[in-house]
């Protein structure tokens, strides 16, 4: 199986130092199943293509097969295992590019950082919904997607098409992102893993999809494939993503006959693991009942909103607005009388447009609506003349050095009369079962109740804010809430004029 990775940005060749493998050598690298090997086809100032060839040893493959596998005698013998991309592929790439996928390079860390034009090929690629599906996984995530149905046999057209699909993306995507998409939609194409899906998995999908998964229209199909169908982990990776201030409306546990394959002859439902079939539920964290049925983003958003509207403000900016969730509630409220959103991502703002219907938004409504590409740690003066700013899941986003910046913009320029802020209460991670570390792989900290308290009455008073805190959540004995806010008012301000 063959995956192949292509690039223009000048010079070409820098793509060996994104991907931290020599383009004048071939590299091996010992996999359980066989063998995978990185080589470049082309490496040349204007075109580079970094191509990884796994081959899968069957010998190997048939002893990984238990006598329980449906058609185990037959299926030993005949697969696709060798020469289709799948989970086999993921791992590979997972593993000979583990470095590439944490975005870092000491050698190019400005290339690292930021998109380059890039072109991913897939010759072939199993796809439990046709080309179809590959465009509604791929697209949203800014990819030009070309994907061809693989006949059933070229003599025979009137056969059909298979269940395969040659895969074509073209973007302009950071290099790290491109790489842990496709550890995660390989298998969810595939609708197949070659391992037994365990708790970790989760966390292997949070760490990998933690940037982009929350706000993708497809989150609850690529979940619940990613996670081989199995509820029990399906609901906790749910409840982590809702953690993560991301926008996962959907309730924990969502319908399941969104698959588009099911149907089709060709994504029938697998039998479910044995975890499911005992009624496998994951632990709600103690006293939190309420978020079994209630995730806490949408909590979260619900005391922002009464927040404002306790506060009588009218003119409201939400700086990191995300995709748009919380834009979207303020203009369901005719009191909110003008609503912007901000975001330092193009892709976010985008997929806000599309979530608010943008296109077909009636006249009235777009009126009171604005929305614009901003970084918070840049003096704007579309910022100022609100009556409140929200601040809502943002501030551990912020690299610590760049508080200062964000605490002057916000406090100090823009100025409105009222600021809300919310953020993680590290103390409560504990209550979350698989959680290793911060709850989002962005996060650069988590601040405990006395770290949030500091921060925010340094601020206040720097700047002339009096400030108030209060829980999201369940507010733990031991712990406290899951989410802790800080309101934060000028002296003697009110609400808003129209």
């Amino acid at each position: 199986m063959l995956l192949t990775i292509s690039t223009t940005v000048r010079p070409a060749t820098d793509l060996g130092f994104l991907l931290h493998k020599h383009p004048d050598r071939v590299q091996e690298f010992s996999q359980s199943y066989g063998m995978a090997r990185v080589f470049y086809p082309e490496a040349g100032e204007e075109r580079c293509t970094a191509a990884l060839m796994l081959d899968v040893d069957p010998v190997r493959l048939v002893r990984s097969r238990g006598r329980s596998t449906p058609d185990y005698a037959l299926g030993q013998y005949v697969n696709d295992r060798p020469y289709a991309a799948s989970s086999l592929l993921a791992v590979a790439l997972a593993d000979v590019f583990r470095t590439a996928r944490t975005g870092r390079c000491h050698s190019r860390p400005e290339l690292a950082a930021g998109p380059i034009p890039l072109e991913i090929t897939l010759p072939v690629l199993p796809c439990r919904g046709g080309p179809g599906l590959a465009h509604r996984l791929f697209e949203p995530l800014g990819w030009e997607v070309e994907a061809r149905a693989v006949p059933l046999d070229e003599g025979f057209p009137e056969w059909g098409d298979s269940r395969y699909v040659r895969l074509s993306l073209r973007g302009e995507v950071r290099l790290a992102d491109a790489l842990n998409q496709l550890y995660v939609l390989l298998p969810v194409l595939d609708d197949s893993k070659h391992y037994w899906v365990a708790p970790d998995e989760v966390d292997k999908l949070i760490r990998a999809g933690g940037s982009w998964l929350a706000a993708h229209p497809e989150k609850n199909l690529i979940t619940r494939r990613y996670l081989g169908r199995r509820q029990a982990l399906a609901r906790t990776a749910f409840a982590r993503l809702a953690e993560l201030g991301d926008d996962v409306e959907e309730d924990l546990e969502p319908p399941v006959e969104e698959d588009p394959a099911a149907g089709e002859g060709q994504g029938d439902t697998p039998p479910a693991t044995e975890g499911d079939a005992q009624g496998d539920t994951p632990p709600v964290p103690e006293g939190d009942a309420q978020a079994s049925r209630r995730p806490l983003n949408v909590l979260r958003r619900e005391a922002v909103l009464g927040a404002l509207e306790e506060l009588g403000a009218r003119k409201v900016i939400d700086l990191g607005c995300g995709s748009g969730q919380l834009v979207g509630a303020l203009l369901d409220r005719p009191g909110f009388t003008k609503v912007t959103g901000v975001d330092v991502s193009s892709q976010a703002l985008t997929f806000a447009a599309r979530r608010l219907k943008l296109d077909r938004m009636p006249d009235r409504q777009r009126e009171r609506l604005e929305l614009f590409q901003g970084a918070l740690t840049y003096t704007d003066d579309r910022f100022a003349g609100y009556d409140a700013a929200v601040l809502m899941e943002v501030v551990e986003h912020v690299d610590p050095p760049r508080l200062g910046a964000l605490e002057r913009v916000v406090f100090g320029t823009a100025r409105p009369g009222h600021v809300i802020v919310t953020t993680p209460n590290a103390e409560y991670n504990v209550r979350y079962d698989f959680l290793e570390g911060m709850r989002h792989p962005d996060h650069r900290f988590e601040w405990t109740r006395a770290e949030f308290r500091e921060w925010a009455e340094r601020v206040g008073g720097e700047y002339g804010y009096r400030v108030v805190f209060r829980p999201v959540g369940d507010d733990d004995p031991e712990v406290g809430p899951p989410t802790q806010m800080a309101l934060f008012s000028v002296e003697n301000a009110g609400g808003g004029d129209d």
